[in-house]
């Protein structure tokens, strides 16, 4: 994914591993992508001995020393693959570890403490709607710099729906946890 950002934003125009860091992190794109900051470091030097991208330029600022970076032709060909094998993968990725949980919690003789999975799962709730706030800030800042697309919009709107989804099911295991007990 980090691949696919960086060649994309490079795209745009020529830019520094920072700037780059700076767009996802105003955009908000790095919170629900996963894009940590050190990995567009880590892509673009990977990207450069690969000769995806290149060193267009180096500036020096103070103390400083930065490196533009541009995108090649292998790159931009790179980038149109990423970009198809995108829309291929599968998009729905299930709780697996939750589901396993349980299915082990339906098990027969367990003695375990409904009360701390209760407490586990309002947790997991409290995480998942703070990301749903987190998502709906990025979403109101990013209409601020730019006009948001169709395409920006319904993407909001489904990353939305599947936290709402999902702390749905989790008020349903407490609810179902709670008749049990």
């Amino acid at each position: 994914m980090t691949r696919l950002m960086v060649l994309g934003m490079l795209r745009t125009k020529p830019m520094s591993g920072y700037e780059m860091q700076q767009q996802l992190q105003v955009s908000e794109v790095d919170k629900w992508a996963g894009i940590l900051p050190g990995s567009i470091y880590h892509a673009l030097k990977k990207m450069d001995k690969e000769g995806l991208v290149r060193v267009a330029n180096v500036e020096a600022t103070g103390h400083r020393v930065k490196a533009i970076y541009e995108i090649t032709e292998e790159g931009d060909k790179e980038y149109k693959n990423l970009l198809i094998s995108s829309f291929s993968e599968p998009s729905v990725h299930l709780p697996v570890l939750l589901y396993t949980g349980l299915s082990m919690f339906n098990l027969p003789n367990h003695d375990i403490d409904t009360e701390r999975i209760i407490a586990a799962i309002e947790e997991q709730k409290q995480v998942l709607l703070k990301k749903m706030d987190d998502i709906e800030a990025g979403q109101k800042i990013k209409a601020q710099f730019i006009e948001v697309n169709e395409l920006a919009k319904i993407t909001f709107q489904n990353i939305l729906d599947q936290y709402k989804l999902q702390i749905e099911f989790l008020d349903k295991i407490i609810l179902a946890m709670t008749k049990g007990a």
